[in-house]
């Protein structure tokens, strides 16, 4: 697991968990692991983001939001984005996992089952609707890049699977 300190004032943090991912919105930013850092410095809050890909388009609404939510509080802010380290999907937090199955998305299983699961056709990733791991790949890409859609041999259900990133 690849894990990093955040630096974030406690004060921002109800904040920040109010600002959902564009496009997984029962997550928030917080829940993700991309908010790196979130001090404020001089009565304005810097923050710094780190995009789960690169090139990624959600970035932008993402400090769009952070903006407006961090304003609506009192604050006015800075957001800068940050590649390095890059993003990885261990810092999606437990209660982000459960939230992505919850929403039917299968939440990434560690580098190695992912390999296996992706390139190899084994049958590690658990249906969101019934809990089966007998599931099958559909398709290497999901309903955004980060994401592979796979089916359910048993229900039937189509659903995404979140990649693991490193």
């Amino acid at each position: 697991m690849t894990t990093t300190e955040q630096n974030i004032d406690q004060i921002l943090i109800p904040i920040l968990e109010k600002v959902s991912d564009p496009e997984i919105p029962v997550l928030s930013i917080m829940d993700m692991g991309v908010v790196r850092s979130a001090v404020i410095e001089n009565n304005i809050v810097k923050v710094e983001i780190t995009p789960t890909y690169s090139g990624c388009p959600a970035m932008d609404v993402i400090g769009d939001d952070i903006k407006v939510a961090l304003k609506k509080a009192g604050y006015e802010s800075k957001i800068d984005l940050i590649l390095h380290p890059a993003w990885t999907t261990d810092w999606i937090t437990p209660r982000g996992r459960k939230a992505l199955e919850d929403y039917g998305i299968a939440a990434p299983l560690n580098a190695e089952a992912d390999k296996d699961v992706l390139l190899n056709g084994k049958r590690l990733v658990k249906c969101t609707n019934c809990g089966s791991t007998n599931t099958r790949l559909v398709s290497q890409f999901g309903s955004t890049a980060c994401k592979a859609q796979f089916q359910c041999d048993d229900c039937q259900e189509p659903f995404d699977y979140f990649k693991c990133l490193k």
